[in-house]
């Protein structure tokens, strides 16, 4: 299903709907501050599987997920003080952070070194998913691994659109994936560089 939604001040009513169908086990197709995302409820094995199955993604890659804010964070990733300040200066904010993993991430979510990918995208849309889901959500860019992902949701809407359960219209969005950043043994190491400012970093 098609769904717009309000950017600026998305509309409380459709924003429970496509919660709901995350808690039925739904797969939704959202905007983020960089490309467009596919996600899922972060504790629905079966969605995870069937979003790896569209992404045709190697299930030894896992997917980052999306926070509600940096205390959500620090359940499920173990948050140095070091890394809490980096992290509470570019949250929200196209970045995506890898910090060890806490025991209550699912296996298919983290790596073999049991690191987890965390974003808080500065998207009006996805935080109020977040926040009313009461947990993280999957967030992969929505394309097949490999392939652009569009950035015209109607686009999306064309390719994808009968793969998942809704895909939110949320405007055009940026045509360049978050930057990924480890603060693994409080060390900042660039690991992909984005849509997300590195000039901080020396």
């Amino acid at each position: 299903m098609y769904l717009s939604i309000n950017p600026d001040n998305p509309q409380p009513r459709l924003i429970k709907q496509v919660v709901e169908c995350l808690q039925q086990g739904g797969v939704i197709i959202y905007p983020t501050d960089t490309t467009y995302g596919i996600g899922c409820d972060i504790f629905n094995r079966k969605s995870i599987k069937r979003i790896f199955q569209i992404k045709q993604r190697d299930q030894r890659k896992p997917f980052s997920f999306i926070c509600n804010d940096l205390a959500e964070i620090s359940t499920y990733a173990q948050v140095s003080n070091f890394a809490f300040k980096v992290m509470k200066r570019h949250l929200p904010g196209a970045y995506t952070f890898v910090l060890d993993a806490t025991k209550i991430v699912p296996d298919s979510l983290s790596t073999k070194q049991k690191t987890v990918g965390v974003r808080i995208p500065e998207n009006a849309i996805c935080q109020a998913i977040v926040k009313e889901l009461g947990h993280p959500l999957v967030t992969t860019s929505a394309n097949a691994s490999g392939e652009d992902t569009p950035q015209d949701p109607w686009d999306i809407e064309a390719k994808m659109g009968q793969m998942v359960d809704f895909v939110i219209d949320g405007g055009i969005s940026m045509n360049e994936a978050s930057t990924i950043i480890s603060l693994l043994d409080d060390q900042v190491e660039i690991l992909r560089q984005g849509s997300g400012d590195t000039s901080w970093i020396e």
